[in-house]
This record gives C-alpha cells, sequence and structure tokens, in this order.
C-alpha cells in the first residue's frame, strides 16, 4: 500500500525489453532502503525490486502489466516517480493508493495558473465514472485531487512542490499518464451494479 506521496524522481539507466517483458534498473538513492523482494511503486505502478543497491533498483514488468499501463514507453533516460511501500504507523498524508493501474491517461492541456499549473487528462470511459470533482485520483503515483471534471477528461492543479517534486511537472499534451482511481469508489460501484442492474431491468 502507498499513499501517493512521491520520495523521489529516478532516472531509468536501462531498460531490457524481450518477449517475456521488460526488466528495468533505476538510478535512485532509495534503493539503499530496499531488500529485495520489496515492493515499489514506479509512476503509481507496484513492482517487486528483484536486485538492488545503495544507487538503484533493478525491476521487471511483465507483458500484462506493459499492456495496461504507460511504463511500456519508459526508454534510458526517463524519469519516473518512486515511492517506497507504507509503513505501519506512517503518516497517511495523501489517499490510500495501491499501486495497481486501472489504465492510462493522455495529457490534453498544461495551463499555468498563478503559481500553479492546470493538467488536463483525457481519461477512457471505464475510468471516468470513479473520478469526482474534488475526489482523488492517482497520476502517475502522484495523490491529486480533482480540480475540475469533464465528460472525457479531469483536471488537476499542480502546487510547485508537485512541480518540484514529481515527473509531472514536464508533462506535455500528449503525454501518457498512469492512473489510479479511488479505490473506495471502484468498492462502491461493484457493490451498487447489481442494484442498478434491477431497476433498469
Amino acid at each position: 500500500m502507498f499513499s501517493g506521496l512521491i520520495e523521489d524522481v529516478g532516472t531509468v539507466s536501462s531498460v531490457d525489453r524481450g518477449a517475456d517483458g521488460a526488466r528495468l534498473l533505476i538510478v535512485s538513492p532509495l534503493g539503499a532502503q530496499l531488500e529485495e523482494g520489496d515492493s515499489v511503486a514506479i509512476n503509481g505502478c507496484c513492482l517487486t525490486a528483484t536486485a538492488v543497491s545503495p544507487h538503484g533498483i533493478r525491476t521487471e514488468a511483465m507483458n500484462q502489466t506493459l499492456e495496461v499501463t504507460a511504463l511500456d514507453s519508459l526508454e534510458q533516460g526517463s524519469k519516473v516517480n518512486l515511492e517506497l511501500a507504507m509503513k505501519v504507523g506512517d503518516r497517511l498524508g495523501g489517499h490510500i493508493v495501491q499501486g495497481h493501474v486501472d489504465g492510462v491517461g493522455t495529457v490534453a492541456s498544461v495551463k499555468d495558473d498563478g503559481f500553479a499549473r492546470r493538467l488536463r487528462v483525457d481519461l477512457p470511459a471505464q475510468l471516468l465514472q470513479f473520478v469526482v470533482d474534488k475526489g482523488s485520483i492517482t497520476l502517475s503515483g502522484v495523490s491529486l485531487t480533482v480540480a475540475d471534471l469533464g465528460d472525457s477528461w479531469a483536471e488537476v492543479s499542480l502546487i510547485p512542490e508537485t512541480l518540484e517534486r514529481t515527473n509531472l511537472g514536464d508533462s506535455a499534451p500528449g503525454d501518457r499518464l498512469n492512473v489510479e482511481c479511488d479505490v473506495v469508489a471502484k468498492y462502491v460501484e461493484r457493490l451498487m451494479s447489481p442494484f442498478a442492474r434491477k431497476e433498469q431491468a
């Protein structure tokens, strides 16, 4: 489990793609806090550290992960948001994030708004049903509040701290972002959908 508060922006040192998936080597001092087998969120996707050192993390993304996330677009030099799994007793400063990516959104526009920056992201219909105005959403592993909502998009407002400490500060139109919707919304929809179907019958 994670909180969506990014601890470091790592750099992809190498990507080894093959028929079995992709193996990533990421340069980050967070490697010193991990052991082999630990979970780490990479752009919001929970992966397992297969090898660690004081300077980096090696991990693997299987084909199914590459198909449903934006990790397939990573290349040498890419900047990635990193978060270690929460410890019992940690402050939950963001919101409950599982590291289970629900889908991929596409940056539609980026606009400065005072000291903040508005980021509008086009979302698939199956994700929009879990997004509410002023609710929680995770983009590339970052816990954010929905500032505005349209028929096909959600907009967030990024404060200077977020722009400086995450890779969202480099976002540009056309970029693909991992999206995790609020887990509470997903459970509510799952529990209520049978009743909604009965009413429509």
